[in-house]
């Protein structure tokens, strides 16, 4: 139902994601709001990598009570603010992938909504 678009008239796509998803047949749709590293206490790692993991931990979560899996991603935006390791946000995001290569677009922003968030990622869901 989802697979990668990957004309040969383009270079590879330059980390771990697909230039496009098409998405046939679906069924379901989920499309998250940007979800952010705060967690359930309220407090919010220092570290870069700890946001990252728990943004995709709460990802995962979201996409299990949709009856979903990993797999059924077929987009993700991450916005990172400037002064950040990309390279912590993409093993982030490949750990959590397993292998699995949506469509992804990576954009620094000026800010978030609250100063003490790195990053926040929103995903597009099929099945």
């Amino acid at each position: 139902m989802n697979r990668p678009v990957a004309p040969a008239t383009l270079p590879p796509p330059a980390a771990a994601y697909s230039h496009a998803v098409l998405v046939e047949g679906a069924a379901r749709v989920l499309h998250t709001s940007g979800i952010v590293p705060t967690a359930d206490d309220g407090s919010v790692p220092e570290a870069l990598a700890g946001q990252a993991a728990l943004v995709w931990r709460k990802i995962g979560e979201i996409l299990g009570e949709a009856g979903m899996a990993v797999t059924d991603i077929v987009a993700i935006t991450t916005y990172v603010v400037p002064g950040q390791d990309l390279s912590v946000v993409m093993a982030a995001r490949d750990t959590f992938m397993a292998g699995h290569r949506p469509a992804s677009t990576l954009v620094v922003v000026a800010g978030l909504a609250q100063a003490a968030w790195k990053l926040e990622i929103s995903a597009v869901a099929a099945r």
